[in-house]
């Protein structure tokens, strides 16, 4: 009885850390940033043993239940049409597929905007076979982003993303008359992995980078009026301050709204860290596809305009 308390309470207070002080402190942080299937498994071992020794069976079922629905398997919207079709992919420099396939998939979707990540292709005549292959679409970009629209195009702009190399692209459309703002990012990576070698300096600067990024998508979004829009990969999981932040400036988590199941858009770990969040927008179904051209998979949105417009 006590096994199955004690892993019940283990798990409300991993997520609970992960999820409120999060990215404040290093323990907290790496709670934050563990794929929450752990929390899955970690519940198992108390859930066999109050089934063999017939004691506890609700206390670990409910500690199974609540790590599953933290993983976001329980996770279950409806789903409808929407008016407005967005992507996000990061596409790994194309290193796994080829300028036709991609282009190819892409086209498939018949999507309005396309907001690609690491499309600074490895091989030095892909983007010019890939543009040719994918016709219809403007395209804006900045370093490693790339945004190709059906929209028309009213103008786009680059800023520097503090703590690396990589540069964010705002691009201006219009859609359905009126002006929708359009933010194409890839934050940068906490690196977690460095406290398995004893960098907690390198933990603490990507963590910092990341907070002066997320400080500058929060301007760039109280500057953008009317309907804006955010996606790419965000590197952030669904949960802890970052991710609390960049919704309250761009709003709701399309996924959250109107996806099903966890949404791992980063399947090697089981992560869900590539995002659409719009302002001014109601998303009614999102979905990730199950292709296999990147380490990361697609995250197909659709949307329409809020009730109240």
């Amino acid at each position: 009885m006590k096994f199955a308390w004690m892993t019940l309470l283990l798990v409300c207070l991993t997520w609970a850390l992960g999820e409120w002080p999060a990215e404040r402190t290093l323990p907290t942080l790496l709670l934050a940033y563990a794929p929450p299937l752990l929390w899955v498994l970690a519940t198992l071992p108390a859930l066999a043993w109050a089934l063999w020794r017939r004691r506890g069976r609700r206390v670990a079922l409910a500690a199974l239940l609540l790590a599953v629905w933290g993983a976001g398997l329980l996770h279950w919207t409806p789903q409808q049409k929407g008016t407005l079709r967005v992507v996000t992919f990061n596409v790994l420099g194309g290193a796994r597929t080829t300028p036709d396939e991609l282009a190819g998939r892409l086209q498939s979707l018949k999507a309005d905007v396309l907001l690609l990540q690491e499309s600074r292709f490895v091989q030095p005549d892909f983007r010019a076979a890939f543009l040719n292959a994918l016709p219809g679409y403007a395209v804006a970009e900045a370093g490693e982003v790339m945004t190709l629209t059906r929209l028309p195009l009213l103008g786009s702009r680059t800023e520097a993303l503090p703590g690396n190399r990589r540069e964010l692209l705002v691009t201006r459309l219009e859609w359905r008359g009126e002006p929708l703002t359009v933010v194409n990012a890839h934050l940068g990576t906490v690196q977690v992995s460095s406290v398995l070698t004893g960098d907690l300096g390198r933990v603490r600067r990507t963590r910092d980078a990341r907070a002066g990024q997320v400080q500058l998508l929060r301007a760039v979004a109280a500057g953008a009026p009317g309907r804006v829009l955010l996606g790419g990969d965000l590197n952030t999981p669904p949960r802890g301050q970052v991710y609390r932040d960049l919704r309250a400036a761009f709003g709701p988590d399309a996924h959250d709204l109107a996806g099903r199941g966890p949404g791992w858009t980063f399947p090697s770990l089981r992560l869900r860290i590539d995002h659409l969040m719009g302002r001014g927008l109601s998303p009614a179904r999102a979905q990730v596809l199950p292709w296999a051209l990147s380490d990361h998979r697609p995250l197909l949105a659709e949307y329409r305009r809020t009730p109240a417009d």
